[in-house]
């Protein structure tokens, strides 16, 4: 752009409003001076951008400090906040086994939220498993559409009242929201085309990986140089990972993808913590070991089973749970030496009781290699981290670059 039309005047005004939404959009409410104070504009411009803003539909004018009561002396200062019509963000959740839906304003406020069990997915190889991933596929979209107006009528919004929904699926995703074949076509399953389905004005499909970790970085203030690695580690493990403040993505989404774990000595394969604690507990109930676990219906074990099993002293649970913080702290240690992570972030529903795994990790990073070495910690985002990931993103992505949208009137 050349020099004198980035001075412009039009380009400065955009600029400038575009400064004073990004404020709207962290305060309840504001003055003039305080958009002067940090932003370091004219009162004159402040005011004028404010009038802008006003009749765009950004923000709604109060009553002014001395008819609010506010005070009593000098000249009454002009008061602003957000309007609380101009839109709303959306969020979803669309797993492999579970969907979520929520609609937040443009705060973050959660307005409503909605869920539903996903279709089944057969992973097989064979024709008749194609067919049943293509009607999974299909089912899948059908299912986002739905659950997106449902949390809208819950939250009293339109889809007209959207500005940016942003969707999470277990597959590397590229800059255009698609997912490459791969897995049997697992990952096109999981992501059938739903930025073309989702209603909205901006649809951005991520990695709930990615997204994961945008959550975790909104959540405790890292700072912008921190280098994470948020694991999603329920069935099978993916990464959202952050170097020098930033979200690695790649060319086709798969920076976070752990498929090399299958040739890693001591990992194996991208299994997740909960899919191996099921599938060794049932493997060595059904060879006959003793167990409190053998009580149960072999293929209903769980992996809730097994971390209340080694709590409660069992032998077998607390092998295998020894077992899995064998493989996290060479997981672990893969990430740390190929890209310099400093922290590991176990997240997803299993973070809550992920503790006793990541103590005897902790324990074989310390013992078997040598510094450095990341540090472990349990998120405590809950099973709603990939949508709450979601939700922020939406969000990130007006304060942006607001005048990008359209409030609604």
């Amino acid at each position: 752009m050349a020099h004198g039309t980035a001075n412009s005047p039009q380009v400065l005004r955009r600029m400038n409003s575009g400064a004073v939404v990004r404020f709207a959009l962290r305060v309840a409410e504001f003055t003039a001076a305080e958009v002067m104070a940090e932003t370091s504009l004219t009162r004159a411009t402040v005011l004028g951008v404010c009038d802008d803003l006003v009749e765009a539909g950004w923000l709604v004018e109060l009553e002014d400090s001395r008819a609010a009561g506010l005070t009593s002396k000098g000249r009454p200062a002009r008061r602003y906040r957000l309007r609380d019509e101009a839109g709303v963000v959306a969020g979803i959740d669309a797993g492999e086994h579970r969907f979520t839906a929520i609609v937040a304003d443009l705060r973050g406020k959660v307005l409503g939220e909605v869920g539903a069990d996903a279709p089944a997915v057969d992973r097989r190889p064979g024709t008749a498993a194609e067919r049943s991933r293509a009607e999974a596929a299909d089912e899948r979209r059908a299912l986002a559409v739905r659950l997106l107006d449902e949390a809208l009528a819950a939250a009293g919004a339109r889809r007209d009242d959207l500005l940016v929904v942003v969707a999470g699926v277990p597959a590397p995703v590229d800059a255009d929201g698609r997912s490459p074949a791969g897995d049997r076509d697992y990952w096109k399953t999981m992501n059938p085309g739903f930025a073309d389905a989702l209603p909205g004005p901006s649809v951005v499909v991520e990695n709930d990986a990615n997204l994961a970790a945008v959550a975790e970085q909104s959540h405790d203030g890292q700072a912008h140089t921190a280098n994470v690695a948020t694991l999603l580690s329920g069935e099978r493990l993916g990464a959202g990972v952050i170097v020098d403040g930033r979200l690695l993505r790649g060319a086709r989404g798969g920076a976070g993808e752990m498929r090399f774990l299958d040739i890693v000595e001591g990992a194996g394969s991208p299994d997740g913590v909960g899919a191996l604690a099921r599938m060794w507990a049932q493997d060595a109930v059904a060879n006959g070991e003793r167990s409190a676990l053998a009580e149960l219906p072999v293929d209903e074990i769980t992996a809730r089973d097994v971390f209340r099993a080694a709590a409660d002293g069992d032998a077998l649970a607390a092998a295998i749970l020894d077992r899995l913080g064998d493989r996290i702290a060479r997981v672990a240690l893969v990430l740390a030496s190929l890209l310099d992570i400093e922290r590991v972030v176990i997240a997803g529903a299993i973070a809550e009781a992920v503790e006793p795994v990541l103590a005897r990790a902790r324990t074989v990073l310390a013992e078997k290699f040598y510094p450095p070495v990341p540090e472990l910690v349990a998120s405590t985002l809950g099973r709603d981290i990939v949508v709450r990931g979601a939700v922020e993103s939406a969000r990130a992505r007006i304060r942006e670059e607001p005048l990008a949208f359209e409030p609604r009137r």
